[in-house]
């Protein structure tokens, strides 16, 4: 038959038992017929799952085909030969079988003789790149070959395959950074021109080569994957968020484009793609009411699917980043039948993370404390990493204290003294300096003398306050000093930026549970947001500012 007849026959059929009955009616076929038919196996019985049907592999045609390739491979063509090994490499083909390590040897041969087309060194390159432990040596070979033409003129599927090569010869220990510099330099030319996949391979490629001085092309990579949020495959948006996490990159645009694919996608999306999305909003401190409230949907539909971890990473995000969504009572209803049934499998620091999310954000997980406060348990987070840091044990003693003011009704095991700290630090509980320094001097002017108020006082009860204000029975200020005679203690809590969520007037959880603890101790708390004194930008506007949230009752009275 024709060749171009064989073609267009093959590329109508859409099944490889069809394909299968075409082939055997054909009295000879050439090699690159052959290849040919192989490929189009390929694009039939692969998908993203791998291969639908193992079977096939046990075919008797598949099997006279194999047999021809093998034997004929070096009067194949150059893109019959690559076409062939790569389809060989999808669909799950031995490569230590004889077949495979002929036509490797032939393609290598072939490379070693300079015969091989730019496409060639491609299609070769992605074939080993595909292959369980490549050859790096080869894989040099096809980057010194691709050297030898002008890089200015590669096209984008050549500048990500050598991207992906580098990405293999590093983990080798070879560095070729010169190399690197002149591929970043040509990437930031043609940004516009990549694909969405593209674009993902080689921002994944950037971190794994530790290319934190690429910032102009990681800045336009960052920029220009807004526009294929949409487009993007589950692995492929993990690879663009694990960038924007590893290079420090937050964009609006970028999380306004999450917000519109994100909640008509949930119920598609992988699981561990959900994740990263939450992930990357907790560690950004982005409250994306959009995406926490559909994710809040596809936990109460799909946690039983759910593993301990991605467990743990679509509910944490609520307690750090202190959002209840509309449908809180029915997510953690599902939260804790998932616990009541796969408690046991939890990992400890991750079921610790979870628990301590929940209390921040006044959910209270009663029914689970006792395992948590229990010597065996405790036992169980010393011994696997980080142990028994002091960030795990603030967050035991604050579990302990959120059970003591607001659970009184618990009655099981209690955390023991020696599990307990003194101070509880948080990431960003430190005050803002310029905002503190800035609220200090007020007060000094509001108070006379710095006597009246204490800065960054440690109760008994684990919290550092930011300010402190003592008053006696009919409400004139005492010396911080003094002991005796003290009716009201005012804590003022100077809140900058950072204990708020990114953009938003949002208060973290550690800082809310922190000031709903405070008032629970007897604490009479008064906030002051960086958002409202901002303005403020003389000392007397502080102190008169001041003097009206601390004590309303006597502004404007001189």
């Amino acid at each position: 038959m024709d060749e171009q007849l064989f073609f267009k026959k093959l590329n109508n059929l859409c099944t490889s038992k069809d394909i299968f009955y075409f082939l055997s009616s054909l009295e000879v076929m050439s090699d690159t017929m052959a290849a040919r038919a192989l490929q189009r196996i390929s694009e039939v019985e692969v998908d993203d799952n791998g291969l639908k049907n193992p079977a096939l592999l046990e075919n008797d045609v598949f099997r006279a085909l194999c047999f021809q390739l093998e034997f004929e491979s070096s009067k194949l063509s150059n893109t019959g030969l690559l076409n062939a090994l790569q389809a060989l490499i999808k669909l799950c083909v031995d490569p230590q079988s004889t077949l495979m390590t002929s036509l490797l040897s032939e393609s290598e041969e072939r490379l070693g003789r300079g015969q091989l087309t730019a496409e060639n060194l491609c299609s070769l390159g992605e074939s080993l790149l595909e292959m369980e432990g490549p050859s790096c040596a080869t894989l040099e070979q096809i980057v010194n070959h691709m050297q030898e033409r002008d890089i200015e003129r590669w096209s984008p599927r050549e500048v990500v395959m050598v991207y992906k090569i580098l990405q293999v010869t590093a983990r080798e220990g070879k560095q070729c950074q010169n190399l690197l510099n002149r591929l970043n330099s040509v990437t930031f030319r043609t940004v516009s021109q990549l694909s969405p996949n593209f674009t993902s391979v080689i921002l994944n490629s950037l971190v794994v080569l530790r290319q934190t001085r690429a910032v102009l092309l990681v800045t336009a990579l960052c920029k220009h994957s807004v526009k294929h949020v949409p487009y993007f495959t589950d692995h492929e948006l993990v690879n663009v968020l694990e960038a924007f996490l590893y290079f420090g990159q937050k964009l609006q645009i970028f999380t306004e484009a999450l917000e519109r694919h994100v909640p008509g996608s949930i119920l598609t999306m992988h699981p561990q793609t959900v994740s990263k999305v939450m992930h990357y909003c907790c560690k950004k401190m982005i409250l994306s009411k959009p995406i926490f409230d559909a994710v809040a949907e596809g936990f109460i539909s799909s946690a039983d699917r759910l593993t301990t971890d991605q467990i743990a990473t679509y509910i944490i995000p609520f307690g750090t980043l202190n959002y209840l969504p509309p449908s809180a009572s029915s997510l953690f209803r599902k939260l804790e039948a998932v616990l009541h049934t796969r408690l046991r499998h939890f990992q400890p620091h991750t079921l610790l993370n979870l628990l301590h999310s929940c209390v921040l954000i006044q959910h209270y997980p009663i029914n689970f404390l006792p395992k948590i406060f229990s010597p065996y348990f405790l036992q169980k987070l010393q011994a696997q990493p980080p142990g028994l840091n002091r960030v795990v044990m603030s967050q035991l003693t604050q579990l302990f204290l959120t059970v003591t003011l607001e659970c009184p009704f618990y009655e099981g095991p209690k955390l023991l003294s020696k599990y307990q700290v003194k101070a509880c630090p948080m990431p960003h509980s430190s005050p803002d300096v310029h905002l503190f320094k800035r609220v200090k001097t007020g007060l000094l002017y509001l108070l006379k003398k710095r006597i009246y108020f204490a800065s960054e006082v440690s109760t008994p009860n684990f919290y550092v306050v930011d300010i402190e204000i003592k008053l006696d029975e009919e409400g004139l200020v005492l010396p911080a000093a003094q002991l005796e005679e003290v009716h009201r203690r005012i804590a003022l809590c100077v809140d900058g930026q950072n204990r708020f969520c990114a953009h938003s007037h949002n208060l973290l959880g550690e800082e809310a549970i922190k000031q709903r603890h405070l008032q629970l101790l007897g604490y009479e708390v008064v906030q002051i947001p960086f958002f409202e004194v901002e303005s403020l930008h003389n000392t007397r506007k502080m102190a008169d500012y001041l003097h009206r949230k601390i004590f309303p009752c006597t502004y404007g009275l001189g």
